[in-house]
């Protein structure tokens, strides 16, 4: 973030694999990280991977995969690091809801330790493909769409569960800054520069209200860019009012 000065994550909300690295290549330069939903993808392959790494490597941004984890732990195991995906492999960070307990983040961290372990045998053995990709866990405490259920007591207790696994925990999905503990950060989706909702659902924060007045620290962005005749160009912007804000808010 300091180093590209920005604190603006994308949504990567498209369909297709090509869609997917277009949009990386021409946000690139703007943003921090991408948030990908690789379950949305019509013709996923480890190609695509391979590819949306070295993009991620040439522009130095982290690959956010919104996989939003809902299950024991146990089962959570077996949907981060196996399947058709084999999400850790590839996903700097992830989230999961926290309405199955500490357990799921249990789960996601032994899969994480896991990984890492493979990924430095892989080093020693010399394979030079090897990405070694460490792992940040974001836990889900306050949505965006109207009606939803994380509030109040949950949102206290998600907060909870974040500062007592901040070895793994790196922060929330939310709507405001929720705790003091520095290392957490405050990622907030549903911002949007000229609308306010999107007819189902959706309400959405202007970059100044979630950065200045809220104390967020990244926002997050999906329709603003990635629908946008020059996807560069919004990124720009968009990337621009967020750090002013967050200069504006630190002076």
């Amino acid at each position: 973030m300091e180093d590209k000065k920005t604190n603006l994550c994308c949504s990567a909300d498209v369909k297709t694999c090509q869609e997917v690295l277009d949009l990386a290549e021409n946000v690139g330069p703007y943003i921090c990280l991408l948030k990908t939903h690789v379950d949305i993808i019509t013709d996923f392959n480890r190609d695509f991977i391979v590819k949306l790494q070295e993009i991620a490597e040439k522009y130095n941004f982290l690959i956010f995969e919104d996989r939003k984890f809902a299950d024991i732990g146990n089962t959570v195991k077996s949907q981060f690091g196996e399947g058709i995906y084999r999400i850790s492999s590839w996903a700097h960070i992830t989230n999961a809801h926290a309405i199955p307990g500490p357990g799921i983040i249990d789960g996601l961290k032994q899969i994480s330790q896991q990984r890492d372990g493979d990924d430095k045998k892989e080093q020693n053995n010399n394979n030079n493909n090897n990405r070694t990709v460490n792992h940040g866990l974001l836990l889900l405490a306050e949505m965006s769409s109207k009606g939803n259920l994380a509030t109040d007591n949950y949102t206290k207790t998600t907060v909870k569960y974040a500062e007592e696994n901040n070895d793994f925990v790196i922060g929330f999905i939310c709507r405001k800054k929720l705790s003091s503990t520095p290392t957490l950060i405050n990622m907030t989706p549903g911002v949007h520069l000229e609308v306010k909702g999107d007819g189902i659902g959706q309400q959405y924060l202007t970059p100044n209200k979630v950065i200045n007045e809220n104390g967020s620290d990244i926002i997050i962005v999906g329709r603003g860019i990635y629908r946008a005749e020059n996807q560069a160009e919004s990124a720009k912007k968009y990337r621009d009012a967020a750090w002013n804000a967050y200069l504006n808010a630190i002076n």
